[in-house]
């Protein structure tokens, strides 16, 4: 299973997205993120464990989250980018 996050803030949607793809049948998951956050990365981490049949692909790492829980410093909110609100 493919999976594609714009962005990995927190890691709660990424982990119940492979929770769910796993409860419905999938033997192995490849998500991509094209940004990330140090905060999200360990908690989809430690909800996957040594599984090796999940993977996560980054283009970028940024600094961290805020006390919003956005990505610091972050492209924006990637909904309004994708549907040209910004």
């Amino acid at each position: 299973m493919f999976l594609l996050d714009p962005m990995l803030a927190t890691g709660g949607t990424l982990v119940a997205a492979i929770d769910y793809v796993f409860a419905r049948g999938a033997r192995d998951v490849t998500a991509v993120c094209l940004l990330a956050a140090p905060e999200g990365l360990e908690v989809v981490q430690e909800a996957v464990g040594e599984r090796v049949d999940v993977h996560v692909v980054v283009a970028a790492v940024d600094e961290r989250l805020n006390e919003k829980a956005y990505i610091v410093p972050g492209l924006g909110d990637a909904g309004d980018r994708l549907y040209g609100v910004v």
